[in-house]
């Protein structure tokens, strides 16, 4: 006899109605422009099949991963043609992938190019490096044959420190600028999602925003746009009273300094609830108290202080405040860690 399969004892509560707010914010502050969205890592760790779905359902015709492997999921619910992958033809297998999937590579490097151009060429985005130093084609580079042959859709650069002002993103404007004079292609893209903040001049034809499509504050000024997209809830597996004295989880960081009643929930570092929260996180109740983390961070569960919440039982789920510009000052981790770093044991 086969038996169902329990509920996970992790769930992520996903608001698709904030995720479609924010494309749709995004897309009007881009003005002129369309606001695409960056699906990789996983839709930064929100799901990338749903995250699209979503999303083109909102109105977005381009999509961003990195890697061809994250390409199944999105394809499954938008068209190929609107998926671009970022990491571009490694070899003669991606481009053989690309041409039968219909996907876009973006092309990093001459060798990239010729390769591209080798398996039979077509459609693609071109990726110019415009002070970023990762990837890119070099602006001394745009003048060679095998990147004029390309058939460039997008031609994209990407922003060092957009979150910031600074004479940096001028630079790179007037960079990518200069690229545009020199590439034929059908569109432009320079601005992330803190991009998109400064100005019609870095917004080209298309914007590429990423983490505010989330719920990550990218700049002060878009916080007022920018709904929270998700909630990590974990069960309470066990309740306990400690005595004063003892202590509670690995090397004995935390010593109870009074009689307590603790709860220890279904959450660790394996899930993104990395250790830097140990001693300094404070999950929610039901209700809204306060549940401080007593001692380290395990991978599998993590103790808390249930004193403010005495109705609390086994089974009862509990909330991880996720208010990303707050939970990453609190953590010393950015927005994009808390996001990506979410594990793969969240059920829906």
């Amino acid at each position: 006899m086969q038996a169902d399969l329990p509920e996970p004892a992790l769930r992520l509560a996903f608001d698709e109605d904030a995720l479609c707010a924010n494309w749709k914010a995004l897309d009007r502050l881009s003005g002129n422009a369309r606001a695409g969205a960056a699906v990789k890592a996983n839709g930064y760790g929100t799901g990338a099949a749903r995250a699209s779905r979503v999303l083109h359902d909102a109105g977005c015709r381009d999509f961003f991963v990195a890697h061809w492997s994250e390409v199944p999921q999105v394809i499954a619910q938008v068209p190929p043609a609107q998926v671009s992958v970022l990491h571009g033809p490694r070899n003669e297998g991606d481009a053989a992938f690309a041409r039968a999937s219909g996907v876009k590579p973006v092309i990093n490097s001459l060798a990239q190019a010729q390769r591209w151009l080798a398996s039979g060429g077509g459609r693609c985005d071109l990726m110019v490096d415009t002070g970023m130093n990762r990837l890119g084609v070099s602006l001394g580079e745009l003048d060679h044959e095998a990147v004029q042959g390309l058939d460039v859709d997008v031609l994209l650069s990407h922003l060092v420190a957009s979150e910031e002002d600074g004479a940096h993103n001028e630079r790179q404007q007037e960079a990518w600028a200069a690229a545009c004079g020199t590439v034929r292609h059908a569109r432009a893209s320079l601005a992330n999602s803190a991009g998109i903040m400064l100005g019609p001049d870095y917004h080209g034809n298309l914007t590429r925003p990423g983490i505010a499509l989330y719920g990550g504050i990218a700049r002060p000024e878009m916080a007022s746009d920018i709904r929270q997209v998700v909630r990590p809830l974990a069960a309470v597996l066990q309740l306990r009273d400690v005595s004063a004295g003892e202590t509670i989880g690995y090397n004995a960081t935390f010593t109870a300094p009074r009689s307590m009643r603790v709860a220890t929930v279904a959450l660790g570092y394996a899930d993104g609830y990395l250790r830097c929260w140990s001693g300094k996180g404070v999950l929610r109740a039901p209700c809204g108290e306060p549940l401080p983390v007593l001692g380290r961070v395990s991978m599998d569960l993590t103790v808390i202080d249930v004193a403010a919440a005495p109705s609390l039982r086994e089974g009862d789920w509990v909330e991880v405040p996720f208010d990303l510009p707050y939970a990453a000052q609190v953590s010393g981790l950015s927005q994009y860690e808390l996001l990506t770093t979410l594990g793969r044991r969240f059920g829906a």
